[in-house]
């Protein structure tokens, strides 16, 4: 599979990244360099191996409940560079439409 300049621009939309016209050929070339490593993963002789789940044997590892003190709301956020309504004022990271 080779990405085309069309599939970039839309990668790079929903990633929500932006550029030069002159980045994206060289981008293109790196994407498609990256996949056609990954599609040798196809030749791997996987033939009576079990698919794994999990990459170690541990089933359900909780540990005990613990009730310990934890920061009130006024502590937590007392170092923020900015607050709203005693909350943690960040950018928004998505768009409107």
């Amino acid at each position: 599979m080779s990405l085309t300049k069309e599939d970039v621009l839309k990668v790079a939309k929903l990633s929500m990244l932006e550029f030069e016209e002159n980045e994206l050929e060289g981008l293109q070339g790196e994407l498609n360099d990256i996949l056609s490593f990954i599609s040798k993963l196809d030749q791997a002789d996987v033939e009576g191996i079990e698919p794994m789940t999990q990459v170690n044997h541990m089933v359900n590892a909780f540990r005990n409940d613990e009730i310990k003190k934890s920061l009130s709301m006024e502590e937590a956020i007392k170092n923020a560079p900015e607050r709203v309504d005693g909350t943690f004022a960040v950018p928004r990271t998505v768009s409107g439409n």
